[in-house]
């Protein structure tokens, strides 16, 4: 039989997204010392740039991620690329990987992130990213001005009808899963006071000519022409760790997601939620934000429950679980 091998922590970061290297950052600095727990799934992997980050806009999320990991590893952060598959909660923090490690850890931070289902159109998986996409404040200002369409599955749909005509005024709204009897009185004023086209019937494919969108084809074989598509995918968030520990969740229109305090405490003591896995509108400047927060104040909150355990007199200058850290070829070290 082979003995468990298991190593101790201060704090693991489940993810390692904006959120999750922010607050890794923040403790490694706080010489902490920290492990990062890294599936190699971004969200956001399908966009080409990331858009709205002051003094990182248009960077590719892969640039992004890779300089946030060479940060980290200058203060002595671990990251590996693995994936946190069980978690019990006893005198610490003990996480099974799917690599087979086990790693303990005195407080937790979950950025686990969300996962897009989109809607299952022929065409709009395989051009989501590029000219099928869903958030206006991340992708408006490269398509500004070209003929958009939404395509609605939920009533929400309406709202981000409404929303993307602030950057055309080309916009057709095709019904698809929507009834337009379900449409309210001040959805359609709103509508046509946007100069949104409703369109009703369901969508039955997307027309590619040249690698580009150059239309919309209804299940009545009419085609609309359009160069964008706006859609809403169908997020879920991805709370498996938060569910075996047994942290609140509550019921919001994009899933479910934890109750957490302004710092992302969730009601599990010790475990911290940030970024999209304790919200779906966590944009990446939001998610960093959070992770940061979250850093600084585990940090506060591991000092001072340190300082309230040890004896008078007892605590001396030198800081047994953390070394200076070395330079590191290697962010993504074993």
């Amino acid at each position: 039989m082979t003995e468990k091998h298991t190593e101790q922590y201060e704090v693991v970061v489940v993810g390692g997204g904006a959120a999750g290297l922010s607050a890794a950052l923040v403790l490694g600095r706080a010489r902490r010392r920290t492990l990062v727990v890294d599936a190699g799934e971004p969200r956001n992997a399908p966009a080409a740039h990331m858009q709205g980050y002051l003094s990182r806009d248009g960077m590719p999320p892969a640039e992004f991620l890779a300089v946030g990991r060479e940060e980290i590893a200058r203060y002595g952060v671990e990251l590996v690329r693995d994936r946190a598959v069980d978690v019990t909660c006893g005198e610490d923090f003990a996480l099974a990987l799917a690599s087979g490690r086990h790693v303990h850890a005195r407080r937790l931070v979950i950025a686990t992130g969300l996962k897009d289902e989109l809607p299952e159109v022929p065409g709009v998986a395989e051009r989501f990213g590029k000219d099928v996409l869903h958030c206006p404040y991340c992708h408006g200002w490269e398509v500004r001005d070209q003929a958009f369409g939404v395509l609605a599955t939920t009533l929400q749909s309406v709202h981000q009808a409404l929303m993307v005509s602030q950057w055309s005024k080309d916009v057709t709204f095709f019904l698809h899963e929507v009834a337009e009897s379900a449409l309210s009185d001040d959805d359609l004023r709103r509508l046509a006071a946007a100069g949104v086209k409703v369109v009703p019937g369901a969508v039955a494919g997307l027309v590619i000519e040249d690698d580009r969108l150059t239309g919309v084809r209804l299940s009545d074989g009419t085609t609309h022409a359009r160069e964008v598509l706006f859609v809403a995918p169908r997020a879920v968030p991805q709370t498996g760790l938060l569910e075996k520990l047994g942290a609140e969740l509550h019921e919001t229109p994009f899933g479910a997601y934890p109750v957490v305090d302004p710092t992302g405490l969730t009601s599990v003591p010790g475990v911290w939620a940030v970024g999209n896995a304790m919200g779906y509108s966590e944009q990446v400047v939001n998610a960093a934000a959070g992770g940061y927060r979250a850093g600084a104040f585990i940090n506060g909150e591991l000092l001072f429950t340190d300082l309230d355990d040890t004896p008078p007199g007892a605590r001396g200058t030198a800081r047994p679980t953390t070394t200076d850290p070395q330079p590191s070829d290697d962010p993504m070290r074993q």
